[in-house]
C-alpha cells in the first residue's frame, strides 16, 4: 500500500519508505528511572531527541515518525491513528517543542496536580498523544458501555445542576448563568434535567438518563475517551454536551464550570500565581480534549495529492 508523508517541517509531502523501530511516547537518550517515578514524577525540562517528525499513511491507518522512527504506545504498540487531522495534530504537539521538551510551558499539557489521579498510561505530557495512547492500548481493560457510564455518572453531580441556598447574589448568579444552559440541552435532547439544592444532588429522570445515554452511543471509542475526559475537567455532562455540539465555546464552558470560584474571586480577590495558572491550565484541558472528540468524530478521510518532489 502506498505510503504518504506529510513533513511539518519540510511543508511537503513524499513517499517514504520508514525504518524499522520505533520510539515510545516517553522514550529518549539516558537510563530511565522507575516505573513508579516516571508515573509521579514532577513536570522537567528534557532534551528534545528527534530533529524531525512526520506522518506516513499505512495500512492500520496514520502513523507519526520522530526521525523516520515510529512512535509506539506505553504498551509498544505501533502508534496508529484513524484520522489524517488527528494524526496531524499528534505530530504537532511533538513538533511544536523546540531544543527542550518542556511539559509545564506547552498548551496541550497534563499537568503535576492530574497525574496521581490518571492512570499511568496517562501520565505523558501531550494530551492528544495521551489520549490516543489510552484509546489504543486500553489500560483499563474498558469496553464501550463502560465508557459511556463513566462520562454519564457525571450527571448525578452535575455542576451546573447542584445549586446553593444562600447567599442570594450566588443563587440569582447560578440561576443567570447556568438555567439557559440547562435550558438549551432539555430542547436540544427533548429531555427533563432541572437542578437541585439538595446535598443529594439533582434527581434525573430515568428517560433523561436513557436518552443521553443513547446519544453517547452513537460515538466511537477513540471519541467516547475523549468525551470522558471533558467531562472529568468540567465536572458536568451538561457543559460538555454544549461544548461538543459547539453552543458554548471553550472558554464560555471553562468559566461556567468555575462559576462559584469566580464568584469567590471577586469578593475576596485573585492568586494571580494560582487562580490564572488554573483557569488556563483547564482550558488547555478542556480545549484539548474537545478537539480530540472532533477529529476522531470525522467520519470522511482527508483526501490529498502527492507532491512529486
Amino acid at each position: 500500500m502506498w505510503r504518504s508523508c506529510l513533513r511539518l517541517r519540510g511543508g511537503g509531502r513524499h513517499l517514504l519508505n520508514s525504518p524499522r523501530g520505533g520510539l515510545t511516547a516517553s522514550e529518549g537518550p539516558g537510563p530511565k528511572p522507575p516505573a513508579h517515578a516516571r508515573a509521579y514524577a514532577p513536570p522537567a525540562e528534557r532534551k528534545r531527541f528527534y530533529q524531525n517528525v512526520s506522518v506516513t499513511e499505512g495500512e492500520g491507518g496514520f502513523e507519526i515518525n520522530l526521525d523516520h522512527r515510529k512512535l509506539r504506545t506505553p504498551q509498544a504498540k505501533l502508534f496508529t491513528v484513524p484520522s489524517e487531522a488527528l494524526a496531524v495534530a499528534v505530530a504537532t504537539e511533538w513538533d511544536s517543542q523546540q531544543d527542550t521538551i518542556k511539559t509545564y510551558t506547552m498548551h496541550l499539557v497534563i499537568g503535576r496536580s492530574l497525574r496521581p489521579r490518571l492512570p499511568r498510561a496517562l501520565s505523558l505530557p501531550l494530551i492528544q498523544t495521551t489520549l490516543c495512547n489510552t484509546s489504543l492500548d486500553n489500560p483499563t481493560q474498558r469496553d464501550k458501555d463502560q465508557l459511556i457510564w463513566a462520562a454519564a455518572k457525571f450527571l448525578d453531580t452535575d455542576t451546573v445542576c447542584c445549586r446553593v441556598e444562600e447567599p442570594e447574589t450566588l443563587v440569582e448568579l447560578q440561576r443567570n448563568e447556568w438555567d439557559p444552559v440547562i435550558g438549551w440541552a432539555e430542547r436540544r435532547y427533548g429531555v427533563k434535567i432541572g437542578s437541585s439544592t439538595s446535598i443529594m444532588g439533582p434527581s434525573i429522570p430515568a428517560q433523561t438518563r436513557e436518552v443521553l445515554v443513547s446519544h453517547l452511543a452513537s460515538y466511537n471509542m477513540w471519541a467516547l475517551q475523549g468525551i470522558e475526559f471533558v467531562v472529568s475537567q468540567l465536572k458536568s455532562m451538561v457543559l460538555t454536551l454544549g461544548l461538543i455540539d459547539l453552543h458554548l465555546t471553550v472558554e464560555q464552558a471553562v468559566l461556567l464550570s468555575r462559576l462559584e470560584e469566580a464568584f469567590q474571586i471577586q469578593k475576596w480577590g485573585n492568586v494571580e500565581w494560582a487562580h490564572d495558572y488554573e483557569l488556563q491550565d483547564l482550558q488547555a484541558r478542556t480545549a484539548a480534549g474537545a478537539l480530540f472528540v472532533h477529529l476522531c468524530s470525522e467520519s470522511l478521510a482527508v483526501k490529498h495529492k502527492l507532491l512529486q518532489g
